[in-house]
């Protein structure tokens, strides 16, 4: 016979829970489009916990350091904004974005009053996207006025945005008497300013899925997209005649 404190002893041992190992990272839908990934990565610090490499590479322009996992701090990206940018050098490398047999891709903040761009490395290991690396580098120096300098000064000074807009400049937009047509037309300058959207002048994003997004590129593309609201915004910009950065299409094209 056993006695009741013994018994007990016995059954509470039997009953307690045992640690289960933790578990290793598998795929998820959302692995499949990058832009799905990235999104979940900046909302949920778990899983961004459970994507990133640590101890992770991290490249301060010439100092490289290692961030551990307990010093890791949730970064939500664009997450907080309602909207977020893209940069393409032509229209041609538009088409990469939603490839969803990429294996590498770049998320990329340019930080305009800075002068520096931060890039995160991601890579697909076994169908996960992970994190694998951050660098911090500064910006190219131009000769001429480089597109970083060019677009301060743009999107913060109306004089000087006066002075490199094209004139007339090309406008493309849903055509108001059918919603599924595209409509061509011009603007002069007073319509520009009349109808003109704001410009993020703090910092750009950008996610790089394999396109040229060279410093020094003559031409540049920004797309303006909304989070979850619709919009969408495209601002074509060259140089003239290799020296003078302006603004020759504007395309809207918002729901």
């Amino acid at each position: 016979m056993v006695d009741s404190a013994s018994w007990k002893q016995k059954r509470k041992a039997d009953t307690v829970p045992v640690a289960k190992p933790e578990e290793a990272p598998h795929p998820i839908e959302a692995d499949e489009l990058f832009d799905d990934f990235i999104f979940n990565y900046a909302a949920d610090d778990n899983l961004q916990r459970q994507r990133t490499i640590f101890p992770l590479p991290y490249y301060d322009e010439d100092t490289p350091l290692k961030i551990e996992e307990k010093d890791w701090k949730h970064d939500h990206l664009f997450s907080n904004q309602n909207y977020y940018t893209l940069l393409f050098d032509n229209e041609a490398d538009m088409d990469l974005v939603g490839d969803t047999s990429l294996t590498s891709v770049q998320v990329e903040w340019i930080l305009l009053r800075e002068h520096k761009v931060k890039k995160y490395y991601f890579e697909r290991i076994k169908g996960m996207w992970m994190l694998e690396a951050v660098n911090v580098r500064p910006v190219e120096e131009d000769e001429n006025e480089n597109f970083v300098d060019f677009y301060v000064r743009f999107a913060s000074d109306s004089v000087y945005q006066r002075q490199h807009v094209r004139k007339p400049l090309l406008f493309i937009t849903l055509d108001p008497d059918d919603e599924f047509s595209i409509l061509e037309t011009t603007l002069d300058i007073d319509q520009w300013f009349a109808f003109r959207p704001a410009l993020p002048t703090d910092s750009l994003s950008n996610i790089n899925y394999g396109q040229k997004n060279e410093d020094l590129s003559e031409s540049k593309i920004l797309k303006v997209n909304g989070i979850g609201n619709g919009y969408s915004n495209i601002f074509y910009f060259r140089k003239r005649g290799g020296k003078e950065w302006e603004l020759y299409k504007y395309e809207d094209t918002s729901i």
